[in-house]
C-alpha cells in the first residue's frame, strides 16, 4: 500500500505542471485539470488511510516524486512509460491517458488474469491484485484494524476514503470500497468512461483527458449497466459533443533530469531564476511535510497540520505562474539543448516547441529526499 501512496502522488506534479501551464486559469480545460488533480489527491489520502489501518505509518515526507518518473510509475505500472513535467501539450495527454488507461484499451493486459507482482500493464490492475491480497488476507487485517494505530485516520468529512472499525461496516468493504473508488474515477467503472455511482457518475480521468486531446465533450454510453464503450472503435468517435477551445499554452522547457542545472550555469539571469525555483521546490516540501505529520503527527494537530499543505500548494500556483513561468530560458542555451542533454535530447523535444521564445517551469523537488 506504500506503493499506492508513491503512485498517486507521482501523478500530482506532472498534472500540476500541465495546468499552471495554461496562461489563463478560468477556462474549462483548467477546470478539467484541477478536478483530476483534486482527485488524486483524495486518491493519495485514501492510501495513507488504508496503511494507516494496516498498522503501518505512510511515508510521504520521503516521496520523490521525480525520482521515481525517471524509472518509471512506482510498482512498475506501464513499463516502460516515462514521464515528465511539462508544459500541457497532446503529447503530455498521451502520457496521461496511457496513465489512467483502463484494461480493455491496452492490449497486453487482455490475456492476464494475475501478474505476480512483477510489473503491472494498468493501473485498475495493480490495484486488482491488492484487492485480491485483502480478500487473501481478510482475517489478518480485521483483527489489525481492531488494534493500536501508529497512524491518524485523515479527512472523513472532506471526502477522504477513510478506514473506520467502529462505523459497522466491515473493514474489508471498506478497504474494497476505497480501492474501487480508485479505479473508477481513474479508468472508468466497468467498461464506460464513468467514474461509478460513488462519484456522481462524472466522467473518469481518462475521459476528461481524451476530452482535452479530441477538443470535445464525451458522449459516448453513460449507463455502465447497460451499454459500454466498442473498444474495437476509434475513440474519437465518443467526443463529438461541444467543443473544447484549446487554451494558450506557456511555452516550458519539459523538466530535464537535473532540474535545469546545466542550463542555468550559462543563464546570465540565474540568480533570480534559481531563487524562484528554489522558492518553489520550498514550498513543495513544506506541503509533503505537512501531509506526512496529518497521518503521523498529534492526532489534534491533523487538521491543523492539513490547513497547512493546503496553504503551501495554493502557494506553489502563485510561485510558478508568477515567477518561474515568467523566466524565459536564453536562446543559447536552447541551441545547445542537444549538447547539454544528448540522452534526454529527443524527450526534451518532442514535449517543448524548440521554434518559440521558451521558459523555466516548474520542477517538484522534495528537498527531504536530498541528503
Amino acid at each position: 500500500m506504500q506503493t499506492a501512496i508513491a503512485l498517486e502522488n507521482c501523478t500530482i506534479p506532472i498534472y500540476c505542471s500541465a495546468m499552471y501551464s495554461l496562461e489563463v486559469q478560468n477556462y474549462p480545460v483548467y477546470n478539467i485539470l484541477r478536478s483530476v488533480v483534486m482527485e488524486e489527491m483524495l486518491h493519495m489520502a485514501a492510501a495513507a488511510n488504508m496503511v494507516a489501518a494496516l498498522g503501518d505509518r505512510p511515508r510521504i515526507r520521503e516521496l520523490d516524486a521525480v525520482g521515481e518518473l525517471r524509472r518509471g510509475l512506482p510498482g512498475n505500472i506501464a513499463p516502460g512509460l516515462r514521464a515528465r513535467c511539462a508544459n500541457l501539450s497532446r503529447s503530455q495527454l498521451d502520457a496521461f491517458m496511457r496513465i489512467e488507461a483502463p484494461e480493455s484499451l491496452v492490449p497486453e493486459a487482455s490475456s492476464k488474469t494475475s501478474y505476480g507482482g512483477r510489473s503491472y500493464p494498468t493501473i485498475g490492475a495493480f490495484y486488482e491484485e491488492i484487492k485480491q491480497a485483502i480478500f487473501d488476507n481478510a482475517d489478518a487485517i480485521r483483527q489489525i484494524a481492531r488494534g493500536p494505530m501508529k497512524s491518524n485516520q485523515v479527512g472523513g468529512n472532506l471526502g477522504y476514503a477513510c478506514i473506520d472499525p467502529t462505523s459497522g461496516v466491515d473493514v474489508i468493504e471498506q478497504f474494497i470500497g476505497s480501492i474501487e473508488l480508485i479505479q473508477d474515477q481513474g479508468e472508468g467503472a466497468d467498461t464506460t468512461r464513468m467514474s461509478g455511482e460513488e462519484s456522481g457518475d462524472e466522467l473518469s480521468h481518462y475521459a476528461r483527458f481524451a476530452e482535452l486531446k479530441f477538443g470535445r465533450r464525451y458522449e459516448g454510453p453513460l449507463n455502465r449497466d447497460k451499454d459500454s464503450v466498442d473498444i474495437s472503435e476509434s475513440q474519437r468517435r465518443y467526443y463529438t459533443g461541444e467543443e473544447i477551445t484549446w487554451p494558450t499554452v506557456i511555452n516550458t522547457l519539459a523538466v530535464p533530469n537535473d532540474g535545469y542545472e546545466a542550463i542555468l550555469k550559462i543563464d546570465a539571469n540565474r540568480e533570480e531564476v534559481s531563487d524562484s525555483l528554489r522558492k518553489f521546490d520550498e514550498n513543495y516540501t513544506r506541503m509533503m511535510v505537512a501531509l506526512d505529520d496529518c497521518w503521523n503527527g498529534p492526532v489534534s494537530e491533523a487538521w491543523p497540520n492539513l490547513g497547512k499543505a493546503v496553504y503551501e500548494m495554493n502557494e506553489l500556483r502563485v510561485v510558478s505562474c508568477f515567477e518561474i513561468l515568467r523566466h524565459q530560458v536564453p536562446v543559447e542555451a536552447i541551441q545547445q539543448l542537444e549538447r547539454l542533454y544528448p540522452i534526454e535530447f529527443a524527450e526534451l523535444a518532442a514535449l517543448t516547441d524548440l521554434t518559440k521564445p521558451v521558459f523555466y517551469g516548474p520542477r517538484f523537488i522534495n528537498r527531504e529526499t536530498i541528503s
